[in-house]
């Protein structure tokens, strides 16, 4: 179950301005360790000290493959890759230098198999948070749970539903600014 907020558009410039989008709540964030316990309760046969030991690995591998200049896929899960963010362009190739042009390099990550967009709103089942404890503001009343494509199961959400707009792009960026599938940004 995904539970969102909704957030109003600010951005006087965006002709967004003053509409309403859904942003997922993330509950908790779940580290290695919390991982490789829960593959242990799924039965997998393994140990939760040898599921966290091979999950350590492979991120220590994925990171030196990608330092290495490779891309790594990990089915149903993502492609791994490394990007390169640029403060500005040279006006000649022989002037440009890594030095002075290239500002970082950074982890991209995207989505593949089960776990792309299209197959993630399939599965989906969203729901409007009833509180939100913290620095979001608290949502309104929730009846019944939605599906991210747009229809209901077990009754009709209080104060609209998320319709398609559920899978807005909310977190994992370094950087930019928020903006929701339809590119309107926040």
């Amino acid at each position: 179950m995904i539970k969102y907020i909704l957030k109003q558009n600010k951005n006087k410039k965006s002709s967004a301005f003053g509409k309403y989008y859904a942003y997922p709540v993330v509950e908790e964030t779940m580290d290695l360790a919390a991982l490789a316990k829960h593959m242990e309760q799924h039965n997998s046969g393994f140990s939760e000290a040898m599921c966290l030991g091979v999950l350590k690995s492979m991120v220590k591998c994925i990171k030196e493959q990608i330092l290495a200049g490779k891309n790594v896929k990990i089915d149903d899960l993502a492609i791994f890759s490394c990007g390169i963010k640029n403060r500005e362009g040279s006006a000649k190739e022989e002037d440009f230098s890594a030095a002075n042009n290239i500002a970082n390099v950074k982890l991209r990550a995207r989505a593949t198999g089960d776990l792309r967009n299209s197959s993630l709103t399939l599965d989906a089942t969203v729901r409007r948070a009833s509180l939100v404890v913290g620095s979001l503001a608290a949502g309104g009343a929730q009846s019944g749970n939605t599906h991210a494509g747009g229809s209901t199961a077990g009754g009709s959400t209080a104060g609209g539903n998320a319709g398609g707009n559920a899978g807005g792009s909310t977190g994992g960026s370094t950087g930019g600014s928020s903006s929701n599938d339809d590119g309107k940004e926040f």
